[in-house]
């Protein structure tokens, strides 16, 4: 028996491929991509008339807080939401508790993750022991056990030479440092963007160079050391010029944005309301303008979601509570809404900056393509469909986030990870 998505508009950017197109997978792989293929009796199909068939989404950045923290999330919690996002694959930040320094935690991960069989669930390894910026974390033991890239998330390595040697490591073993571009020491207690907003709530502020510092430290020594660096969260105007620069210098480094960043700006902020605190920051509308233009260009490659969720009891403490928010169920939506629908980018650039960039960056070439012999990793999604978001609705354990109410266009009708209908 073979699947058959039939009559749905295939939006692959590896073979620049938008046109109305049928799709037969056999097993777990992709077996023809052409018009008018006929079903026999016992395939199954599904109807995609109406619909945008992009390659299965990749979010390079997420926290399942699993091992440690499962009040929040856990893997199953979190395959569930991101199967009801279009997202087949999943690479888990390992600033859990305790973190993911070792082979024996990323087996632990990556065995749960195949129970669960919702999504593709990659643990990613953290630098440093236990995140603590003294010594480094068994890479090798890590790369080994199947980590896809090394990252301290949640913090940066305030040690460069450390970070240098850790970089050196990685490059050699062709696996990208994810980087969080944070100068802990610039950051004194900040809570939200620095600005007339933070001041008009008395609250304290985060500047855009404790990120800009970073940025331009991680991307030197990458060019050093010829790691492969991506930078995490970009949430300012200058990180637009900073990587731009980078990438005209042949520097091996990209750069993702968040849809929080793209979509919110701290005039939307509730005073008191925990859901608008995240790390970095929304910031200005010259921020998010500059960010919104470095995806349209090329500059920023990648849509992630830094889904970060939390329990509703520490949210309910505003700005003093945890940075983040949850992204999984929401990202496809807003991203659509809020950069499709507007001409800021084409529907092509939407399927590259949430499937296939990542998956070139990650060196995943079975990943991010609808062609014959990729992994039957395929998202259907309705441009079509308006609805409201509500946490109500969410599958994932925690529902904290900005958007409630919020109207937007477009929705993933049906995921299909490893060539099995896991959402519909």
């Amino acid at each position: 028996m073979s699947l058959i998505i039939k009559n749905g508009r295939v939006i692959n950017p590896p073979t620049n491929t938008n046109e109305l197109l049928d799709i037969k997978i056999d097993g777990n792989i992709i077996s023809a991509v052409e018009a008018g293929i006929v079903p026999v009796f016992s395939d199954e199909v599904i109807e995609a008339k109406g619909c945008l068939v992009f390659p299965g989404f990749i979010d390079m950045h997420v926290h399942f807080r699993d091992p440690g923290q499962t009040a929040k999330e856990d893997i199953e919690t979190g395959s569930k939401a991101a199967a009801r996002g279009g997202v087949t694959t999943v690479l888990a930040m390992p600033n859990t508790k305790p973190v993911v320094d070792t082979p024996e935690l990323v087996n632990y991960v990556h065995e749960k993750g195949k129970a669960v069989g919702l999504t593709r669930v990659l643990q990613v390894g953290s630098v440093t022991k236990g995140m603590e910026g003294k010594e480094l974390s068994d890479l090798e033991g890590m790369i080994k056990a199947g980590i896809p890239a090394i990252s301290e998330d949640g913090k940066s390595v305030m040690d460069s030479g450390l970070y240098r040697e850790a970089m050196k490591l990685v490059a050699k073993k062709g696996i990208p440092v994810l980087a969080h571009c944070e100068d802990i020491n610039l950051v004194q207690g900040g809570v939200m963007n620095m600005g007339a907003k933070s001041d008009s709530m008395g609250e304290k502020g985060i500047s855009n160079a404790v990120e800009n510092i970073i940025e331009a430290r991680d991307i030197m020594l990458a060019e050093e050391t010829k790691a492969t660096l991506h930078l995490c969260h970009c949430s300012t105007k200058e990180s637009y010029d900073i990587l731009k620069e980078a990438k005209a210098r042949g520097i091996k480094v990209s750069g993702e944005v968040c849809p929080h960043h793209f979509t919110l700006t701290e005039d939307d902020i509730v005073p008191g309301d925990g859901n608008y605190k995240m790390n970095p920051p929304v910031r200005t509308k010259e921020d998010r303008e500059a960010l919104r233009k470095g995806l349209s260009e090329g500059v920023f490659e990648v849509i992630s979601t830094d889904h970060a969720p939390h329990t509703a009891e520490e949210k309910a403490k505003g700005f003093a509570s945890p940075f983040g928010i949850v992204g999984l169920e929401t990202s496809a939506s807003l991203t659509y809404t809020e950069l499709v629908k507007s001409g800021i980018i084409t529907e092509m650039q939407m399927a590259a900056c949430m499937s296939s960039n990542p998956a070139r960056i990650l060196g995943m070439d079975n990943l991010g393509d609808i062609s014959v012999g990729k992994s039957a990793d395929i998202t259907i999604f309705n441009p079509d469909l308006e609805y409201e978001i509500h946490a109500a609705d969410f599958v994932g354990k925690s529902k904290n986030m900005p958007y409630e109410g919020r109207k937007v266009w477009g929705k993933v009708v049906t995921t299909i990870f490893d060539g099995r209908v896991v959402y519909k």
